[in-house]
Protein backbone atom coordinates (compact mmCIF):
# COMPACT_ATOMS: atom_id res chain seq x y z
CA UNK A 1 0.00 0.00 0.00
CA UNK A 2 0.84 4.09 -0.28
CA UNK A 3 2.31 5.34 2.92
CA UNK A 4 -0.99 7.97 3.07
CA UNK A 5 -3.23 4.79 3.18
CA UNK A 6 -0.79 2.64 5.66
CA UNK A 7 -0.47 5.98 7.55
CA UNK A 8 -4.40 6.36 8.12
CA UNK A 9 -5.42 3.16 8.20
CA UNK A 10 -2.95 2.27 10.67
CA UNK A 11 -3.64 5.19 12.90
CA UNK A 12 -7.31 4.47 12.16
CA UNK A 13 -7.21 1.06 13.38
CA UNK A 14 -5.04 1.66 16.87
CA UNK A 15 -7.26 4.39 17.64
CA UNK A 16 -10.72 3.17 17.00
CA UNK A 17 -9.41 0.40 19.40
CA UNK A 18 -8.41 3.15 21.85
CA UNK A 19 -11.36 4.96 21.91
CA UNK A 20 -13.71 1.44 21.99
CA UNK A 21 -11.63 0.80 25.04
CA UNK A 22 -12.84 3.35 26.86
CA UNK A 23 -16.01 1.75 27.07
CA UNK A 24 -18.23 3.69 27.16
CA UNK A 25 -21.78 2.76 26.14
CA UNK A 26 -22.71 6.50 23.96
CA UNK A 27 -19.26 6.30 22.08
CA UNK A 28 -19.57 2.14 21.51
CA UNK A 29 -23.43 2.75 20.33
CA UNK A 30 -22.38 5.81 18.02
CA UNK A 31 -19.28 3.67 16.27
CA UNK A 32 -21.77 0.89 15.48
CA UNK A 33 -24.32 2.99 13.94
CA UNK A 34 -21.75 4.79 12.08
CA UNK A 35 -20.47 1.25 10.88
CA UNK A 36 -24.33 -0.24 10.05
CA UNK A 37 -25.01 2.94 7.90
CA UNK A 38 -22.63 2.56 5.31
CA UNK A 39 -21.38 -1.10 5.37
CA UNK A 40 -24.71 -2.60 4.25
CA UNK A 41 -26.95 -2.44 1.55
CA UNK A 42 -30.66 -1.04 2.55
CA UNK A 43 -32.94 1.18 0.32
CA UNK A 44 -30.14 2.76 -0.65
CA UNK A 45 -27.08 0.53 -1.88
CA UNK A 46 -23.37 0.91 -0.05
CA UNK A 47 -21.69 2.96 -2.47
CA UNK A 48 -24.70 5.73 -2.81
CA UNK A 49 -23.88 5.95 1.20
CA UNK A 50 -19.92 6.64 0.47
CA UNK A 51 -20.87 9.02 -2.26
CA UNK A 52 -23.36 10.54 0.58
CA UNK A 53 -21.15 10.06 3.14
CA UNK A 54 -18.14 11.67 0.97
CA UNK A 55 -20.29 14.81 -0.04
CA UNK A 56 -20.97 15.50 3.77
CA UNK A 57 -17.64 15.15 5.18
CA UNK A 58 -16.00 17.03 2.67
CA UNK A 59 -18.56 19.98 3.25
CA UNK A 60 -18.13 19.09 6.89
CA UNK A 61 -14.20 19.55 6.08
CA UNK A 62 -13.13 16.49 7.78
CA UNK A 63 -10.41 14.95 6.19
CA UNK A 64 -10.18 11.53 8.30
CA UNK A 65 -13.62 11.08 7.33
CA UNK A 66 -13.33 12.12 3.27
CA UNK A 67 -10.37 9.79 3.17
CA UNK A 68 -12.76 7.42 4.69
CA UNK A 69 -14.96 7.38 1.90
CA UNK A 70 -12.90 7.72 -0.46
CA UNK A 71 -10.66 4.37 0.24
CA UNK A 72 -14.04 2.52 1.36
CA UNK A 73 -15.73 4.08 -2.50
CA UNK A 74 -12.58 2.73 -4.27
CA UNK A 75 -13.26 -0.82 -2.56
CA UNK A 76 -17.21 -0.94 -2.61
CA UNK A 77 -16.32 -0.42 -6.74
CA UNK A 78 -16.89 3.23 -7.56
CA UNK A 79 -15.14 4.83 -10.24
CA UNK A 80 -13.30 7.88 -10.04
CA UNK A 81 -15.29 9.79 -12.32
CA UNK A 82 -18.10 9.32 -9.69
CA UNK A 83 -16.18 10.10 -6.77
CA UNK A 84 -14.84 13.05 -8.43
CA UNK A 85 -18.48 14.00 -8.98
CA UNK A 86 -19.88 13.61 -6.28
CA UNK A 87 -16.80 15.75 -4.49
CA UNK A 88 -17.85 18.81 -7.01
CA UNK A 89 -21.36 18.90 -5.11
CA UNK A 90 -19.47 18.76 -1.78
CA UNK A 91 -17.43 22.22 -3.43
CA UNK A 92 -20.71 23.34 -4.56
CA UNK A 93 -22.15 22.92 -1.59
CA UNK A 94 -19.61 23.89 0.99
CA UNK A 95 -18.21 26.70 -1.33
CA UNK A 96 -14.35 27.55 -1.88
CA UNK A 97 -13.15 26.75 1.76
CA UNK A 98 -13.94 23.29 0.93
CA UNK A 99 -11.05 23.58 -1.75
CA UNK A 100 -7.85 22.51 0.20
CA UNK A 101 -9.87 19.41 1.35
CA UNK A 102 -10.31 18.98 -1.98
CA UNK A 103 -6.74 18.99 -2.83
CA UNK A 104 -6.04 16.34 -0.47
CA UNK A 105 -8.69 14.25 -1.87
CA UNK A 106 -7.42 14.18 -5.16
CA UNK A 107 -4.32 13.40 -4.08
CA UNK A 108 -5.32 10.53 -1.86
CA UNK A 109 -7.99 9.20 -3.94
CA UNK A 110 -5.12 8.57 -6.80
CA UNK A 111 -3.25 6.66 -4.01
CA UNK A 112 -6.07 4.68 -3.41
CA UNK A 113 -6.80 3.64 -7.02
CA UNK A 114 -3.35 3.17 -7.58
CA UNK A 115 -3.62 0.60 -4.54
CA UNK A 116 -6.69 -1.04 -5.30
CA UNK A 117 -5.64 -2.09 -8.92
CA UNK A 118 -2.65 -3.11 -7.61
CA UNK A 119 -4.25 -5.26 -5.26
CA UNK A 120 -3.30 -3.81 -2.15
CA UNK A 121 -6.49 -1.83 -0.96
CA UNK A 122 -8.46 -4.84 0.49
CA UNK A 123 -8.60 -3.74 4.16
Amino acid sequence: MTDQIDTFEDYRSRMNERVLGLDNLVIKRVFSVDSLAYTTDGRLARQTKELLGLVATLVLRCDDCVRYHLLEGVRSGLEKEELVEAMSIGLVVGGTIVIPHLRRAVEFLDEAIEAEQSGEASG
